[in-house]
């Protein structure tokens, strides 16, 4: 499973030494895998305590950034806890979910997708 944090990483100056920037994807490190695909999507969302994102798949490259509260997530057969601060790549029609490990807390998450080459429309709402 892929996931990133900034604990990880040392920062690097940019801008004339005026930003500090954590690469939690260094720059061109997806061009291969995303080439030709398109941005699907971007959201925030928040799986309430007590529920879960059943598992699922799209053909996307799925990131969630975990601004607030914990989760499990589980891609194909691997689990593992999530936190703020962590950055989760979901590659291109792996079985997903979350879980919060709360039945009273939710997991908060900022969402990006990359779309596939040739991906047709995938009806979110259903998923």
């Amino acid at each position: 499973m892929d996931v990133r944090s900034i604990q990880d990483k040392a920062p690097a100056l940019e801008h004339e030494g005026t930003v500090a920037v954590w690469w939690l994807v260094e720059p061109r490190e997806m061009k291969a895998v995303t080439e030709g695909g398109f941005l699907e999507l971007v959201s925030e969302f928040e799986v309430q305590g007590g529920s879960a994102v059943n598992p699922h798949h799209h053909p996307t490259h799925e990131f969630y950034y975990v601004t607030s509260g914990r989760g499990i997530m589980v891609i194909e057969d691997e689990e593992r806890l999530i936190v703020p601060g962590d950055l989760v790549h979901i590659p291109p029609n792996a079985v997903h979910s979350l879980k919060p490990i709360s039945e009273h807390a939710g997991i908060h998450c900022f969402c990006f997708a990359v779309a596939v080459k040739g991906a047709g429309p995938v009806d979110y709402t259903s998923h």
